[in-house]
């Protein structure tokens, strides 16, 4: 591990002027699950590590507001997983979260952490994506609030600019019906990074949105406007040609989790079952 200095910035006026003296050559750390793993084999090289735990803006919380529901930055997942608005609203984000880690990785990594590593098979992203989450981000310069799937720029990149960084996780509170699944392959059971990850959301008008991770440079949102997908009386190869539409957005690579080739068989497979446990939910609602 190379040496670092090391800050606890208070306030979030301390981290904006501790991200500003440093720009790059900056790290931040919330849960540290991804950041410690980065110094100790040295694909991090900071010269400051500014750790937000002690940030009182920051502290861990998940609050409702109007039609939105705000996780703020140090929120862990296994926080989020105790949250019974979260279970009964956005039952696919508890679905993805219990995928990440063990769980005394989910005590310590949080949502904001997830997305802001920004790896195109980050789990709770396609659940956040389908779900329409929107990204607070903050700077000694103000505020701006970024969807999220305008956050995501490739692997490893977002559209935080420097000095900036991430205070909360919106998500909007639909006033609908609708029934939502998230799935994922891995090579093993257990803790591992996933071959492919889905995310399906059907509404009760009709609406249908499918979001993916791992079979991208970053995760991925489409949607079903026609309410075919929704229709329970349409038919399954009418069905499979809309899936296979919305799937080119798709560009699965061959890698040590599954050939490219396999990520695409099992795109189309994963989008039935997800679409099916879907609608399946939506009727019991």
């Amino acid at each position: 591990m190379q040496p670092f200095a090391y800050a606890r910035p208070a306030t979030l006026a301390d981290a904006f002027a501790l991200l500003d003296e440093h720009g790059p050559d900056a790290c931040l750390l919330a849960g540290g699950t991804d950041v410690v793993v980065g110094l100790r084999n040295r694909t991090l090289r900071p010269e400051m590590v500014i750790d937000l735990k002690q940030v009182a803006e920051l502290q861990p919380a998940i609050s409702e507001e109007g039609s939105w529901l705000t996780i703020t930055a140090t929120t862990a997942l296994a926080g989020i997983d105790e949250d019974q608005r979260i279970h009964a609203r956005f039952p696919a984000l508890i679905e993805a979260a219990a995928t990440v880690g063990s769980a005394q990785i989910r005590n310590r990594a949080t949502l904001t952490g997830n997305i802001c590593h920004a790896s195109p098979a980050a789990d709770t992203a396609p659940a956040l994506l389908a779900y329409g989450a929107r990204v607070n981000v903050a700077s000694a310069r103000g505020t701006r609030r970024v969807d999220l799937d305008e956050f995501f720029v490739g692997p490893g990149k977002t559209v935080l600019q420097r000095g900036e960084l991430v205070t909360a996780i919106d998500l909007p509170i639909a006033a609908e019906r609708r029934g939502a699944a998230f799935a994922r392959i891995t090579r093993r059971r257990g803790v591992d990074l996933a071959t492919i990850s889905i995310c399906c959301v059907v509404e009760s008008a009709g609406r249908t949105v499918l979001a993916y991770g791992a079979v991208g440079p970053r995760p991925f949102v489409v949607a079903d406007e026609s309410g075919l997908l929704a229709d329970p009386a349409a038919r399954d190869g009418a069905k499979d040609e809309v899936l296979r539409q919305l799937l080119t957005k798709a560009s699965p690579i061959s890698d040590v989790r599954g050939s490219r080739e396999y990520r695409e068989a099992m795109l189309l497979v994963m989008s039935r079952r997800a679409l099916r446990a879907s609608l399946e939910r939506l009727r019991a609602a």
